[in-house]
């Protein structure tokens, strides 16, 4: 039974999930946008705008803590280009806009990308 428990599990084991997660934050990060399902870039926005959010300060530990969790061309580029674009903005650096089902297996796909 999944009482109480939020996260999608995707048919994977955590560490499995944490990998997919860790990917598409690499690929979100490298290429400011990325089209995946509509599941996975719900499931990506929270662990996105939580590493934009801990970029904006700009200390030892911070790049420490993203180092330990992203390659350092991501932690790069998160803390030189993406989080002083929101330095002033609490929140929200991320929108999902929905595209058509995907023809092969009809899956609700989805275009993630960082806001303006």
């Amino acid at each position: 039974m999944r009482h109480g428990s939020k996260k999608k599990k995707f048919g994977r084991t955590s560490k499995q999930r944490d990998a997919l997660m860790r990917g598409l934050a690499v690929s979100l990060i490298q290429n400011h946008r990325i089209t995946t399902t509509k599941a996975k870039a719900k499931a990506l926005r929270p662990v996105v705008e939580k590493l934009v959010t801990r970029g904006k300060s700009l200390s030892l530990s911070t790049t420490r803590l993203l180092a330990s969790r992203l390659p350092l061309v991501s932690v790069h580029k998160l803390l030189k280009e993406i989080s002083p674009k929101f330095a002033q903005r609490s929140g929200g650096y991320t929108r999902i806009r929905t595209l058509p089902l995907r023809a092969s297996d009809g899956a609700e796909m989805a275009i993630i990308e960082f806001v303006n």
